[in-house]
């Protein structure tokens, strides 16, 4: 397994406290195998007492790691708002809840009023304005 880029180790290695060996590698003897001693024994097993500081570690990568995909993510966000009067549409379905000629989203409705927290007030072609989804 490789190395994940978000936490820096493979997810084995933080389960275990150290790298898996392969049930190839033991018939055939690798080079990991072949210089396998008692001291790299006593190594793993101290590295086995420094597992929490390891998650720890990994734990402070990972959130840099999903920082930086956020900021690039939000790079190429384009911010849009909508004015009164505007006819928007409201999406009710992810897409993977849709089948193939079902639309995700239902409308179209009237923008009524903007708030300052970005929200909006909607009503529909009868003029009835949409409750709040909680």
């Amino acid at each position: 397994m490789a190395p994940k880029e978000g936490t820096g180790v493979t997810s084995f290695h933080l389960v275990y406290g150290n790298e898996a060996v392969v049930p190839v590698e033991v018939g055939v003897e690798s080079n990991r195998i072949q210089h396998y001693d008692e001291v790299n024994a006593k190594r793993r097993l101290l590295e086995l007492d420094f597992v929490d500081e390891t998650h720890d570690k990994v734990v402070v990568r990972l959130t840099a790691y999903r920082q930086r995909m956020r900021q690039s993510y939000n790079r190429r966000v384009i911010p849009r708002s909508f004015q009164i009067n505007d006819l928007v549409w409201k999406k009710v379905k992810s897409v993977g809840d849709v089948t193939k000629l079902e639309a995700p989203w239902v409308g179209p409705f009237k923008v009524v009023e903007k708030l300052h927290s970005g929200a909006y007030y909607l009503e529909d072609e009868d003029r009835r304005q949409l409750k709040r989804l909680k």
